[in-house]
């Protein structure tokens, strides 16, 4: 299996080389050049395994030049029994009727990126080996909230790594700042930028493929890596908890092998739905991708439409992780539906970057609809739908995973669809305690802190806070800086001490 680039179709690398080099040097995406497949055979004999094996088999499809004993280190490492709460990893859990939740946040940061930042680590190291003579990996990261604590933590005190992360100052939660701002390692650093996530995304973007900045990591034995989700490393064990998450709707009987599925994801960068459509095109049987967007709705807009216009008023929202206007990910969709043709994707993303918008063929378009559905709501809605879930299920969803719910109910009440449906749950409600609580209480009170607001929640629910998320209360802060977007590259190099 080699990867290409969605802007250089010429290119060809390992998979190791793609995972050590996390973005192509012309700004492109590494991309496998076809799609393997899991035949109903292959898929039957992953219901009777456990989630480690599942992934050994996934990932050693696409990582085709990693050892068995190298993955098995990748895969045992990250997945190892203690570090995350359920023995599953990615548990589905019975909502009601024909709608299942996904969940995707019992990892040590209580979130989705979890489930790829615990093993990046590991591939990122076996990468290097093959392919960095013994330079110093530099992780650059953007964040709207939960990449960069995930991130941080994966990484943390990583022989021969420094990872650096970046947020958006106003637009993440309390709850995700603390967990970034508290993170303890040698290796570490965090800063706030004056902007949003797109603003923090860009930055990084451009100091991937600065040559004189390169230069400068050159004669400093330094090379750059991603964390993010246009880091191929980060997107492929995603597509693991998607098949996994099918073989256990198998195996409790609410689909019969075979039979297919919904999917529903809350998305803002593109990557969480994006591995959902490589699964499908590995042979896991999904009807629909249902991707769900908070009042940022830029991709509910160019799903439907066929036009991707990031120029509109930006929205901070009670799910920060979505507040998003530019889905990176979004890319290598649609490299592979124009037919991998480079020139397109550089057409296309060129009048992205220069006007602000582009609009895909018509074949294009059809495709997108045939295998899409698109919905969006605001956090008035979502709060509404945090209340009645809680109210008529007894399940507490977090902000970001009841965009994903509210969508979900309004895809099969406008379209009949009596398709099994799985809604991937980002995050524990304990990060957005505000948000969550003010949803649920009956009568609306004024809190102290943050730690406030979870033990009310906790009382409210009977549910307990994730022990990571409550030891965080008095902890010491470590990082206060706040730069501007245009002075990122110059806090890299502070921060390096280069």
């Amino acid at each position: 299996m080699f990867y290409t680039s969605t802007r250089d179709n010429s290119i060809r690398v390992t998979a190791s080389k793609a995972i050590a080099d996390g973005i192509s040097k012309e700004g492109g995406l590494y991309i496998p050049e076809s799609i393997p497949a899991l035949s109903m055979d292959e898929i039957k004999a992953l219901c009777s395994a456990d989630y480690k094996e599942r992934a050994k088999k996934v990932l050693g499809l696409y990582l085709t030049d990693f050892t068995d004993e190298e993955l098995s280190y990748c895969v045992e490492g990250a997945y190892a029994d203690g570090k995350f709460l359920s023995k599953a990893v990615a548990p589905v859990v019975k909502l009601h009727d024909n709608v299942s939740i996904l969940e995707l946040f019992q990892g040590p940061t209580c979130a989705f990126k979890d489930m790829a930042l615990q093993i990046l680590p590991y591939l990122l190291t076996v990468s290097a080996k093959k392919n960095l003579k013994n330079k110093e990996i530099v992780i650059l990261v953007a964040t709207s909230g939960d990449t960069g604590k995930a991130a941080l933590e994966g990484f943390k005190d990583v022989e021969g790594t420094k990872i650096l992360v970046f947020y958006p100052v106003d637009g993440v939660s309390p709850m995700q700042k603390l967990q970034m701002t508290t993170q303890e390692g040698a290796n570490v650093g965090v800063c706030a930028i004056e902007g949003n996530f797109d603003d923090a995304q860009t930055g990084v973007k451009s100091i991937f493929t600065n040559q004189e900045i390169l230069k400068k990591f050159e004669e400093n034995n330094l090379v750059f890596s991603s964390a993010n989700s246009i880091n191929w490393g980060r997107l492929a064990p995603q597509i693991v908890y998607y098949v996994s998450a099918y073989c256990d709707m198998v195996n409790s009987g609410d689909v019969k092998l075979g039979d297919p599925i919904n999917i529903v994801v809350p998305t803002g960068n593109f990557g969480n739905i994006l591995a959902a459509y490589f699964a499908k095109e590995m042979g896991v049987p999904v009807n629909k991708l249902i991707c769900a967007s908070n009042a940022n709705n830029v991709l509910t807009d160019f799903i439907n439409t066929g036009v991707y216009d990031r120029n509109r008023s930006f929205f901070a929202t009670t799910s920060p992780s979505m507040d998003i206007l530019i889905s990176s990910n979004l890319e290598r969709l649609l490299y592979i539906l124009c037919g991998r043709d480079d020139k397109v994707i550089n057409e296309w993303f060129s009048s992205l970057k220069q006007t602000g918008k582009y609009t895909v063929s018509a074949d294009v378009k059809d495709q997108i609809s045939s295998l899409f559905a698109a919905g969006c709501c605001d956090d008035e809605q979502t709060k509404k739908t945090i209340g009645e879930t809680y109210k008529s299920f007894d399940y507490l969803a977090d902000t970001h995973t009841s965009v994903g719910i509210n969508v979900c109910n309004a895809y099969i009440n406008a379209s009949g669809d009596k398709t099994p449906v799985v809604v991937a749950s980002t995050a524990s409600p304990f990060k957005f305690s505000k948000a969550v609580l003010s949803a649920v209480e009956t009568e609306p009170k004024e809190y102290a802190d943050e730690f406030s607001t979870v033990k009310a929640l906790e009382e409210i629910s009977g549910l307990t806070a994730p022990e990571q998320l409550s030891a965080l209360k008095g902890k010491a802060v470590r990082f206060t800086k706040v730069t501007s977007k245009d002075d990122m590259a110059a806090v890299v190099f502070d921060m390096l001490g280069i």
